[in-house]
């Protein structure tokens, strides 16, 4: 994961350099939300991983059934 960060964060269009430590921990968290939530993930049928985890939870709920104890 460290060199995926390194090639798409800090060397990426645009990026840098940053004047303090705080603009290079502001712009990692932003690249984290990113990397977590909306990046196309080739292993899930490439969706974001939002989108992919509602899909799975949906489908979870649609073929939950319910367990009643006696």
């Amino acid at each position: 994961m460290v060199g995926l960060y390194q090639a798409e964060f800090s060397r990426g269009p645009g990026q840098g350099p940053w004047p303090t430590v705080e603009d290079v921990e502001l712009a990692t968290l932003g690249w984290v939300h990113w990397h977590n939530t909306e990046r196309l993930h080739g292993s899930l049928d490439p969706v974001p991983p939002t989108e992919f985890e509602a899909a799975h939870h949906a489908a979870l709920a649609t073929t939950s059934e319910t367990v009643e104890i006696q």
